[in-house]
């Protein structure tokens, strides 16, 4: 059998010192009984932050507010089957580089297939996302009007209206055969300032 080693005794002022502690630290306390689990609080790290809900049903309705089905197309938008436009001041040779498909796609929407409704607020959620994230070039995808009641493009139109409407738009185009032809546009977006 393996022996034990020898006990060390505790130094003798040690020893009264824990005792004199003990002592002194029940006094403090006195009548003090612990709390049982059940009262206990138990508070996460940090609190979640609050969720802005009337501030985000404001700017929704704003979004929708802000982008009107009655402006017409106006002169700017060239005639014709094809889409262009060019906001006052901005080169011919820009709108020519977009359709050319010099301008890199950074980002693209897919709004073929929904209503006039359901798309609106889409696009100027995406509009708002590529502004804050300083994408430059996007494609948004309109389709071609194939499923629609009389086989004619509804969204295309609504599209460009609304894409004029935005500050931020400097150009836009319908997109090479490519990226999607006549059922998408290529948007060129101002930089951040």
């Amino acid at each position: 059998m393996p022996k034990r080693p020898p006990s060390i005794p505790a130094a003798r002022g040690e020893a009264s010192s824990r005792a004199d502690d003990s002592d002194l630290f029940r006094e403090a306390v006195g009548d003090v009984r612990p709390l049982g689990s059940a009262a206990r609080v138990l508070h996460a790290r940090r609190p979640p932050k609050p969720i802005p809900q009337q501030r985000l049903i404001d700017e929704r309705e704003a979004l929708i507010d802000s982008l009107s089905d009655h402006i017409p197309l106006d002169a700017r938008l060239e005639t014709g089957e094809e889409l262009a436009f060019a906001r006052n001041g901005i080169s011919r040779q820009v709108l020519r580089a977009l359709r050319s498909g010099r301008w890199v796609i950074q980002d693209e929407l897919d709004l073929h297939g929904l209503t006039v409704a359901a798309a609106r607020p889409l696009l100027g959620e995406f509009l708002n996302a590529c502004t804050r994230r300083d994408v430059r070039c996007v494609r948004i995808i309109h389709g071609k009007g194939l499923r629609s009641k009389n086989r004619e493009p509804v969204l295309k139109q609504k599209v460009a209206s609304w894409l004029m409407q935005r500050n931020e738009i400097l150009a836009f185009c319908q997109a090479r055969g490519v990226d999607g032809g006549s059922g998408a546009v290529v948007v060129l977006l101002k930089a951040a300032g």
